[in-house]
């Protein structure tokens, strides 16, 4: 599906910047079939969508997907609305649990191998969001991270699934 399609504002999205991992693309977008969010990934990709690291990740989830493949973030942003995006870094200064989330937000995480440009979590000010670790973890898998700032998300609008 393209991000021409219709927005729903009644979910939640989640965006990949450039995922370069198969397995965590296809473990996140079974993720947001479970909760009905919308996954996001923006080119350049590190693998193929047929790949079958992504299928058997999502194993048979990946049908139900609501899937959107752009080519720049811009894309998204043109059509989530900036006010409606979070950023999750290991180097923002807010904690995930303080932002306060609401059905049509998008959570926006970087690449596995160097996260989002140090720009765009300067410019995201407080919408720029780290999960706390112990300092000997340089950060999360990609997959877990998206699904704790997700369930987050989900839990505080009272949007759990069915």
């Amino acid at each position: 599906m393209s991000a021409s399609a219709a927005v729903d504002a009644g979910r939640f999205h989640v965006v990949l910047l450039e995922p370069e991992i198969a397995a965590n693309a296809g473990a996140i977008g079974r993720t947001c079939v479970a909760v009905g969010a919308a996954l996001w990934l923006v080119r350049p990709l590190g693998f193929h969508l047929d790949d079958r690291m992504v299928r058997r990740a999502g194993l048979d989830y990946w049908d139900h997907l609501d899937l959107r493949v752009v080519d720049t973030l811009d894309e998204v942003v043109a059509a989530l609305g900036p006010d409606r995006l979070w950023w999750f870094s290991t180097r923002a200064a807010r904690v995930y649990t303080v932002a306060e989330y609401r059905p049509g937000d998008a959570l926006v995480f970087g690449p596995e191998s160097r996260g989002l440009p140090w720009r765009r979590i300067e410019a995201a000010g407080p919408r720029a969001l780290r999960i706390p670790m112990r300092p000997e973890a340089r950060s999360l898998n990609l997959a877990n991270a998206a699904a704790v700032g997700l369930y987050e998300a989900v839990r505080q609008a009272g949007a759990g699934p069915a």
